[in-house]
């Protein structure tokens, strides 16, 4: 059976991409594991890794074109949505949304999406199952 190992995204300055993802990604609760000019990657336990490379051609995603379109992080409640919000606001983060309600998904969805320089887009989110109240 294949399992998912990692994650890695192309951005066009690793050293300014880290300084950005960092912050939120400690707040969910990864290391970064190494931090180099060309190279840098997190790790949490039992988690596939995510990595920075250096982009081979300059310029910056495009949500909405062919390619990924968000990468979507689950947390355990919607304060903690709001809290890894203000942090990657605090780190130099778009807001694309503001932490809301989704009821289009469930009536228990509750998210935020941000972006950072390089137009990388992240949804920090809580979806409680249906019988946790």
């Amino acid at each position: 059976m294949a399992t998912f190992d990692h994650l890695g995204i192309s951005v066009d300055d690793v050293p300014a991409a880290s300084a950005q993802f960092n912050p939120v990604f400690e707040a969910l609760g990864y290391t970064r594991a190494y931090d180099a000019e060309e190279h840098a990657y997190w790790r949490r336990t039992d988690e596939p890794e995510i990595l920075l490379y250096k982009s081979r051609e300059p310029g910056q995603h495009v949500h909405g074109r062919v390619g990924w379109q968000h990468l979507a992080f689950a947390v355990e409640s919607r304060e903690e949505v709001e809290r890894i919000h203000a942090i990657a606001l605090a780190a130099g983060w778009t807001e694309v949304r503001a932490p809301k309600e989704y009821p289009r998904f469930t009536d228990r969805y509750y998210a935020a999406f941000i972006e950072d320089d390089n137009g990388i887009r992240l949804e920090i989110m809580h979806n409680p199952p249906r019988d946790a109240g």
